[in-house]
């Protein structure tokens, strides 16, 4: 029951993509977790994040991922350290390639919108979906 989900949802996702081109102007900018769906159909979700996704891409296709925290007072927290990555159209998938001093990986972007990332971690099949990340308006309106 589990893979028919995993099976439905990759279907839809695939099924609804367009030209992977599109995909690369989407990719750029601050993500958070909303959900993710393993390889064997669980999903989990995520309600609060203290850590969020920093994504650029530049012209030449190539870029960084970092994670950040928030704060309170609308800035940010960061180690510094970052994932590089390359992105390469390949069969028609956009797919980025991923290298450190520890690993290598690959991802494909199965959609990217305004709102939305949806990424296939290619080596345990996992797919995350992100939202934009918005910060936190602590100032109420008071009348």
């Amino acid at each position: 029951m589990k893979k028919l989900v995993l099976a439905i949802l990759l279907f839809s996702v695939f099924s609804c993509s367009t030209n992977p081109n599109e995909f690369i102007p989407h990719i750029s900018g601050y993500w958070e977790i909303d959900e993710v769906t393993l390889s064997d159909g669980t999903k989990r979700d995520y309600n609060f994040n203290d850590m969020i996704d920093y994504i650029e891409v530049s012209d030449s296709l190539s870029g960084f991922r970092r994670k950040l925290k928030p704060n309170l007072f609308g800035s940010f927290e960061t180690s510094k350290s970052e994932e590089t990555f390359s992105i390469k159209i390949e069969n028609d998938s956009l797919n980025i390639y991923y290298k450190t001093p520890y690993a290598n990986w690959k991802e494909t972007v199965l959609n990217a919108n305004e709102t939305q990332l949806v990424i296939l971690n290619n080596t345990n099949k996992d797919v995350y979906i992100y939202k934009r990340y918005e910060s936190l308006n602590l100032e109420s309106e008071t009348k």
